[in-house]
């Protein structure tokens, strides 16, 4: 385990115009909360800071599709997501906003910091322009074909498929998203930070330096963008939404986000340090502390290459000693989709799960997404909470308390004389803080939770090998040893698990009174104590950790996720487009009757076709019709339907069809008929 040391950590800050997710939490969130509570565990200086970023223009997007202020927007979703934060129980030593007066200063000195050192060239150059909305196209206002993948719904700055970051001239065939119309070429001038002048140094700094330490995907990335040239990139923007450009002629420009967005955690570090009487600088200037960046693999660039290069050419900041980037989450087999309201939302997870922050916690971090895209599924959910919280974790916990106040009251038992597999089980308890925090430290969040399930597996091996039921119908000094091994197994999970299960851990420490021994046990303390619960301390009664998650509560949450994928195809589908408009005089000409099928066989050898006989009331005809995908022979028999009577027969593989039978689709695309009003109306009669 490390040597006590000072750290500033931060996660990605999420755009304030949504709610947060499961994607956000896998990638960015969890992992960070957990690498921050295992550190405070073992004595470290932490400010572990976050923020929204509240200036990007899907923000500006959602303002105007809802005809409201982007203000309205952020005050909004910084609520929510900061409220969802907390409840989560997300440890945050600052949460901040990129709308407060602080950033905006901080932001502001930092560009005029690197103009006044001539880091940035200014240009005037051709930006895509839209005249309809008068307005530049920054960013996500357009969408094309992504130069590198062929991606069609490419971004302006960045590409969602392959993640490739790239400027919205690059993009092949144009369209803007505001109006849909083809942009033009415009001139205007921009500040643009020249990365090609920190090559080498970038070069030397990870393609050197960090080879060995940092995640494949993350080191790979930056390799690609390296090896392929880096070329000056806008720090600026034509925008009326974020903080206005120092400078002069940077009216009616607002700095880019992803210069303004990172120096967030510098800003969001001053206000929690203003707050708590600490200085700031030393956190963010002094090269003893570890600067440590958890993201998404959509933001590596900005956090490798382009943030890097600012804070090297303002000369006094510490550079990120490692940026830990996670693949992407999927959800029940499909990309997670905020527009297409394809996730699981944290606030809803909150309501529909009242008080199993932990179980999702614990699910997303068994499921990481750390080296590949990963897929949550809701019976995977399922299946980790009852095959694993509730029957390794849960039952070891349950079975231990409640024998110790059915034996003991609640108390402690001294030991009597350890056996050898005593003695070796409380030696593997010691050693589990060093295996768990060597998987911590090298950022592999899923394997270290694996490990702390295994010390639960430890204490329900020696449990059901021991069977301390049994022994103390014969042996009671005996049995009194058993219980005492068991309790410290379980004094131990309570410290071990709290990065993993904070919620969980903090009800395992009252319910084994850990108040009661006067100072918290420390991460280190359970390698090296040999007594973490002494006998003759009293513990609580017994309580259930965690529940079974039944079948219909699972199916609630895939039947929202149905509904969703629904709502999303009826939103989308194409009508059809009116045809030329006719005369009365050609509707007249219809022929429609009401009809009931008598017959109906399959026609041999295709797919689509059944060959119906029809009573039209005015005599019985053949009619093929192509409904054998929707309906089966019979099905259809005795039918009531609308048929156009005086079609002009057709031979459809052999078969004359005398006719049509109408037909529409319904909500979800399935072949519903027109059907009359009532079973009761006649065959024959006309439809008008």
């Amino acid at each position: 385990m490390n040597t006590p040391k000072r750290y500033t950590i931060t996660t990605a800050l999420p755009y304030t115009n949504g709610p947060i997710h499961i994607g956000h939490l896998a990638g960015v969130y969890v992992p960070a909360d957990i690498y921050v509570r295992y550190l405070r565990l073992t004595g470290n200086d932490v400010a572990f800071i976050g923020g929204s970023d509240e200036h990007g223009v899907p923000i500006t997007i959602k303002a105007k599709n809802e005809g409201v202020t982007p203000q309205d927007i952020v005050d909004k979703y910084h609520a929510i997501i900061k409220k969802s934060f907390v409840d989560f129980g997300i440890t945050y030593d600052n949460y901040s906003r990129t709308s407060a007066p602080i950033h905006h200063e901080t932001a502001s000195e930092f560009f005029k910091t690197l103009d006044a050192k001539g880091e940035f060239i200014e240009e005037t150059s051709e930006q895509l322009y839209d005249a309809a909305a008068n307005q530049f196209l920054a960013d996500r206002f357009v969408i094309g074909t992504c130069p590198k993948c062929g991606n069609e719904e490419s971004y302006g700055d960045q590409c969602e498929n392959c993640g490739t970051s790239h400027n919205a001239t690059d993009l092949i065939n144009p369209k803007s998203a505001i109006t849909g119309n083809v942009p033009t070429l415009k001139q205007t001038k921009h500040w643009y930070l020249p990365l090609d002048k920190h090559e080498d140094f970038l070069r030397e700094w990870i393609l050197e330096g960090h080879k060995k330490d940092w995640k494949p995907n993350v080191y790979g990335q930056c390799k690609s963008w390296i090896d392929d040239g880096l070329r000056p990139r806008a720090v600026t923007r034509d925008l009326d939404w974020g903080i206005p450009v120092p400078a002069e002629g940077g009216e009616g420009k607002v700095l880019y986000v992803w210069f303004d967005a990172p120096i967030g955690y510098i800003s969001s570090t001053k206000e929690w340090a203003a707050r708590e009487g600490k200085d700031w600088e030393p956190y963010w200037k002094d090269k003893d502390t570890k600067l440590v960046h958890f993201i998404g693999k959509d933001n590596i660039v900005f956090h490798c290459i382009i943030f890097p290069a600012m804070l090297k050419a303002e000369g006094s900041y510490i550079l990120p000693e490692n940026v830990p980037a996670n693949e992407f989450l999927n959800l029940e087999g499909n990309k997670l989709s905020t527009s297409k309201n394809w996730a699981v939302w944290l606030p809803e997870y909150l309501e529909d799960f009242p008080g199993q922050q932990d179980v999702l916690r614990y699910v997303l971090t068994a499921n990481a997404p750390e080296t590949k895209d990963n897929d949550f599924t809701w019976k995977d959910f399922q299946a980790r909470n009852n095959n694993e919280l509730v029957a390794i974790f849960g039952n070891f916990i349950n079975r231990v308390v409640v024998l110790t106040n059915k034996y003991y009251e609640g108390v402690v038992p001294t030991p009597s004389a350890f056996e050898q597999v005593d003695e070796e089980t409380l030696a593997t308890v010691k050693a589990y803080p060093d295996v768990i925090a060597s998987s911590i430290e090298r950022y592999r969040f899923r394997e270290a939770s694996q490990e702390m399930m295994n010390l639960a597996r430890l204490g329900n091996k020696y449990l059901a090998d021991a069977e301390p039921w049994k022994v103390i119908k014969v042996d009671t000094e005996r049995t009194k040893t058993i219980m005492y091994v068991a309790l410290q197994i379980a004094s131990a999970l309570a410290t071990l698990s709290e990065p993993f299960l904070p919620f969980t851990s903090t009800k395992l420490k009252n319910i084994l009174n850990h108040t009661a021994l006067g100072t918290e046990t420390t991460w280190k303390e359970v390698a090296i104590k040999e007594v973490l619960l002494p006998a003759g301390h009293k513990i609580g009664e017994a309580e259930l950790l965690f529940s079974k998650v039944e079948d219909e509560t699972i199916q609630k949450q895939l039947d929202k996720l149905e509904a969703s994928k629904k709502a999303n195809e009826a939103a989308n589908k194409v009508v059809e487009p009116q045809k030329d408009t006719i005369n009365f005089d050609d509707f007249t000409k219809l022929d429609m009757r009401v009809g009931t099928i008598i017959e109906a066989e399959k026609m041999p050898k295709a797919k689509k076709l059944l060959v119906l006989k029809v009573d039209t009331g005015i005599d019985v005809r053949t009619i093929v019709s192509g409904i054998a995908e929707s309906f089966t022979p019979e099905e259809v028999v005795g039918k009531k339907v609308t048929v156009l009577v005086n079609l002009a027969p057709r031979a459809l593989r052999g078969v004359e069809s005398e006719g049509m039978i109408l037909m529409t689709e319904s909500e979800d695309g399935k072949l519903v008929f027109v059907n009359p009003d009532t079973d009761n109306v006649a065959n024959g009669l006309t439809i008008s």
